[in-house]
């Protein structure tokens, strides 16, 4: 594997930052200065401004899956669990939850670090949804909305919304945190019903043309854009 790929399937940048790296003259292999062609074997010493980047211990798994309706995203041993549902063979976890009501795009993977940085609200990464309620969509709520409601006590984070186009009781919400069945519950503080709650992005990964209940490796190009966004 090349040295900026390895470097950022370690964890420790993304690959445009390991390239920049390399480029710098920062990165030892074995004592010697890397260039970009130089490849990682196992046993390879590797040193970053001096300091070992400890060898991986595993291959670090990133998928995305497009969560049926039913689907409950926990690995503890139930029926109708996501682990059993993907049966990946690597022992993954999901990033942050989708409940089990609600379909669409949720992460996996292995690599345990980036989930906090991932769905802590507090780094305000974006999650976008697709919701279909039981009446057409008041402009007065998607105003509301967008500027936070009280949910026991809690006043949602600003979010922004938009009436789907030609639709009247279909709107588009992306949010930057995520209380527990946040957006079934403002929608309810609107005396509405949501009949339908997909979500088609997380950060930089959309769910694309990803059918119904398949998972799909993320790509180098979306990693190296999710490590970005991530430092």
């Amino acid at each position: 594997m090349n040295a900026d790929k390895y470097i950022a399937r370690a964890g420790y940048s993304s690959i445009r930052k390991a390239a920049e790296l390399i480029h710098e003259k920062r990165v030892l292999v074995n004592g010697k200065t890397a260039t970009f062609e130089t490849k990682i074997e196992d046993g390879n010493v590797i040193l970053i401004d001096g300091k070992k980047l400890e060898a991986k211990t595993f291959i670090p798994s990133y998928i995305a899956y497009n969560k049926p309706k039913g689907i409950e995203c926990t690995g503890e041993k139930i029926t109708n669990n996501i682990i059993d549902a993907i049966n990946h063979p690597e022992k993954i976890f999901p990033v942050g939850r989708l409940d089990k009501d609600s379909e669409g795009l949720i992460l996996l993977t292995n690599h345990s670090e980036i989930n906090d940085k991932i769905t802590n609200s507090k780094n305000g990464h974006e999650k976008e949804y697709i919701v279909t309620l039981n009446f057409p969509v008041r402009k007065q709520f998607l105003k509301e909305i967008s500027e936070g409601v009280e949910l026991n006590g809690e006043k949602t984070k600003p979010c922004k919304v938009s009436l789907e186009p030609n639709a009247k009781r279909i709107f588009r919400i992306i949010l930057t945190q995520g209380l527990n069945r946040q957006i079934r519950r403002m929608c309810t503080a609107a005396d509405y019903q949501v009949i339908k709650l997909q979500r088609v992005r997380v950060m930089n990964i959309n769910l694309g043309k990803l059918k119904l209940g398949e998972w799909r490796n993320l790509t180098d190009v979306e990693l190296d854009e999710l490590f970005e966004q991530l430092e």
